[in-house]
C-alpha cells in the first residue's frame, strides 16, 4: 500500500485465507493501521483523527436532524424550534452539529497551515495537496448551505448575499443565480435545493477523504524535517518510522480526548457564543439586518471579497481595462476565489528545494506574518465596510496574494536555508535518542 518497505497482511486461518482472497479487507485495513510513519511526527500531526471525529459527529448529528428538520419556508424555523424543545436530546444532537461545524473548520484551518510551514504540498504530495483543497471547498458549501437551513434573519440574507454573488458574473451571471435559486429570489425552492445538497455533500466528502488518505500512505506522510523516509531497505525504513499501531494511535487519541474536553464544554456551557442573535429571528424578506455578517470560518474570505471597492486603483484599471465586463463586485469575487485558488497552487508557486519551515529562516518570518493576516482577516471581515476597516481589509488581502505570488517565489531564489539533517533518525536522535544525565547515546523515549 505504500513505497516504503514493511510487513504486510498475512492471513494465517482458513477462513482469513478465503476471504482475503476473495475481498482483501483485512488486508487493507491491517496496512492502513500498521504503515510505517516517520517516528519524530510533533503534535501538528493530530489534526486529521480530529477532522475525521468531525465529519463522522457531523454525519450522524445530521440525519438525525434531518428525521425531525421540514425543508418549507413556513415551516423550516419552527421546525428547528421543535427541535430543540420536544425532539428528545434535540437540543445536544443541534448544538453538537452547529458547533461541530466550528470545531471542523478551526482544525482544518490548523491542518492547512501545518502543511504550509512544514511543505507538506511539495513532490510528491501535490495530489494529497490538490484533493485536501477540494475537500476544503466542498466543506465551505456544505457548511454554507446548512447555515440557511434554520431560516433565521441571517440565514435567509446570508444566502441573499453570497447567491447574488454569482449574479455579478457577466453574460451568464443572471442564469446561474436563478439556477442556484431555483427561481427569481431566495425562497422555498432554494431552501429545497440548498437542504438536498447539505445532505448529500458530507458523504461526497467521506469518498474524498477516503482517497486523501489513500493518497498519502501511497507516497508516505511527511514529517517536520521535510526528509524522505529512507526506502533501500526495510532495515534502514524501520530507523526512520515506527509502525501507526499503537504509537501514534495513542498519541492522537490523547490529542482528542483533551480537545473535546473544550469542545463538549462550549457545547454544554456556552453553545450559542459563536451564533449570531438575528438568526434567532424568523427570516422576514422585508426586514434586512443593520449587518449581514457570515460565520466566522467565512471571515476572511469575506473580507477579501468586500476589500476591493470601486475606489480602490487596481478594480479601476481592470475595469477600464475591460470595459466594464469586470466591475468591483465581479473584482470581489474573482478576488475570493482566487484566495482560495493560490492557495490550491502553492505547490507549484514554491520555488524552494527545501521542503520543511523548520530550515528557512527567512520563510518563517513571512509565514506568522501569513498567520497574523489569516486572523485579521477573520476580525476586520466581522467589522462594517467602512472607515479604517476598508483600508485594514484592502492591506491583508494584498498581502494573501502577495505572500503566494510573490513572497514563495523568490524566497526559493534569494533564500539561505539552513543545514537539514541526513536522515529521520538523525533528527530524532537529536531531539529524543539521549539520556539526561549522561547514558550515552541510548535512547529514551517509549517508542524505542
Amino acid at each position: 500500500m505504500s513505497g516504503i518497505p514493511h510487513d504486510h497482511y498475512e492471513p494465517t486461518s482458513g477462513a482469513e485465507k478465503w476471504l482475503h482472497k476473495r475481498l482483501p479487507i483485512v488486508g487493507l485495513m491491517y496496512d492502513t493501521i500498521m504503515i510505517p510513519t516517520p517516528k519524530n511526527l510533533n503534535w501538528m500531526w493530530i489534526w486529521g483523527i480530529v477532522l475525521t471525529f468531525c465529519l463522522v459527529l457531523q454525519i450522524v448529528t445530521g440525519i438525525v436532524l434531518a428525521m425531525h428538520y421540514t425543508p418549507h419556508v413556513d415551516m423550516a424555523f419552527a421546525s428547528i424550534e421543535h427541535i430543540m424543545r420536544n425532539v428528545n436530546g434535540g437540543h445536544m444532537l443541534r448544538y453538537l452539529h452547529m458547533n461541530g461545524a466550528s470545531l471542523f473548520f478551526a482544525a482544518v484551518y490548523l491542518h492547512i497551515f501545518r502543511g504550509l510551514y512544514y511543505g507538506s504540498y511539495k513532490s510528491p504530495r501535490e495530489i494529497t495537496w490538490i484533493i485536501g483543497m477540494l475537500i476544503y471547498v466542498l466543506m465551505m458549501g456544505t457548511a454554507f448551505m446548512g447555515y440557511v437551513l434554520p431560516w433565521g434573519q441571517m440565514s435567509f440574507w446570508g444566502a441573499t448575499v453570497i447567491t447574488g454573488l454569482f449574479g455579478a458574473i457577466p453574460f451568464v451571471g443572471d442564469a446561474i443565480q436563478t439556477w442556484l435559486l431555483g427561481g427569481p429570489a431566495v425562497d422555498n425552492a432554494t431552501l429545497n435545493r440548498f437542504f438536498s445538497l447539505h445532505y448529500l455533500l458530507p458523504f461526497v466528502i467521506a469518498g474524498l477523504v477516503a482517497v486523501h488518505i489513500w493518497a498519502f500512505h501511497t507516497t508516505g506522510n511527511n514529517n517536520p524535517t521535510g526528509v524522505e523516509v529512507r526506502r533501500t531497505s526495510k532495515a534502514e525504513a524501520e530507523k526512520d518510522t515506527l509502525p501507526f499501531w499503537p504509537y501514534f494511535v495513542m498519541k492522537d487519541l490523547f490529542a482528542l480526548a483533551l480537545i473535546l474536553a473544550i469542545f463538549f464544554a462550549i457545547v454544554g456551557f456556552m453553545p450559542n457564543y459563536l451564533g449570531h442573535p438575528d438568526n434567532y429571528v424568523e427570516a422576514n424578506p422585508l426586514v434586512t439586518p443593520a449587518h449581514i455578517v457570515p460565520e466566522w470560518y467565512f471571515l476572511p474570505f469575506y473580507a477579501i471579497l468586500r476589500a476591493f471597492t470601486a475606489d480602490v486603483w487596481v478594480v479601476m484599471l481592470v475595469d477600464f481595462v475591460t470595459g466594464g465586463i469586470i466591475d468591483a463586485k465581479f473584482f470581489g469575487v474573482l478576488a475570493m476565489f482566487g484566495a482560495i485558488i493560490v492557495l490550491a497552487l502553492a505547490p507549484w508557486l514554491d520555488t524552494s528545494a527545501v521542503r520543511s519551515g523548520r530550515y528557512r529562516p527567512m520563510f518563517k518570518w513571512w509565514f506568522w506574518l501569513f498567520v497574523v493576516n489569516f486572523v485579521v482577516l477573520t476580525w476586520v471581515g466581522a467589522q462594517p465596510a467602512e472607515g479604517i476597516y476598508t483600508w485594514i481589509s484592502l492591506i491583508a488581502s494584498a498581502y494573501w496574494f502577495a505572500f503566494f505570488l510573490v513572497i514563495l517565489p523568490l524566497l526559493g531564489v534569494i533564500e539561505k536555508p539552513l543545514p537539514q539533517p541526513a536522515t529521520i533518525e538523525d533528527d530524532f536522535k537529536e531531539h529524543y535518542g539521549k539520556v539526561e544525565g549522561g547514558a550515552g547515546d541510548a535512547a529514551a523515549t517509549p517508542a524505542e
